[in-house]
């Protein structure tokens, strides 16, 4: 009985704590949040996700990437669609290797104004992570090519997909 009691107050005890490394990796005030816990460590993860440099091979949604300046804070990436027709420009706002996190603001090519989204990857011990995506942003400019609606329904299929590639290039790192 003792034994058993013991393993129950250890699982509440873990489960408290992740709940709260979850708080800390969501941002409270973010307009949008993906999550996708993952089974692989959170610096293999991080391996994959941390280069900003390299995005247009885990989304088909981007053909080609211009970077310019530091691979840190100060970088600016500009990634293209396949059609060679639209584009993003992006400015790396925040890094930092030891907490498994960057942030990029989005300054032209979205109708979005004022958009910051920051990737994070949470240990969750026991060989097991989350990817956490969270944005913010000031409003949606109303305009006649996308609703709103639209949009965040190509940012989820563009996170699915990204976070799937990401996944599946961590677990084969695992495997090596």
């Amino acid at each position: 009985m003792k034994i058993k009691k013991s393993i129950f107050s250890l699982a509440v005890t873990v489960v408290f704590a992740l709940s709260f490394s979850n708080v800390e990796a969501q941002s409270a005030d973010a307009n949008k949040t993906y999550t996708k816990v993952v089974d692989a460590s959170a610096d293999k993860v991080w391996t994959v996700l941390r280069k900003m440099d390299e995005i247009q091979n885990y989304s088909k949604g981007i053909a080609r990437l211009e970077w310019t300046g530091p691979k840190d804070v100060g970088g600016q990436r500009v990634c293209y669609a396949p059609d060679n027709q639209g584009f993003f420009k992006e400015n790396i706002v925040d890094y930092s290797d030891a907490n498994r996190t960057y942030s990029y603001s989005v300054i032209e090519g979205v109708p979005i104004k004022g958009m910051v989204n920051t990737w994070n990857v949470v240990d969750l011990g026991y060989n097991k992570s989350m990817i956490v995506w969270t944005s913010k942003f000031d409003e949606f400019m109303e305009n006649p090519q996308m609703t709103k609606e639209q949009f965040f329904g190509f940012i989820d299929q563009s996170l699915n997909e990204m976070v799937g590639n990401v996944i599946a290039e961590a677990k084969m790192e695992a495997k090596m």
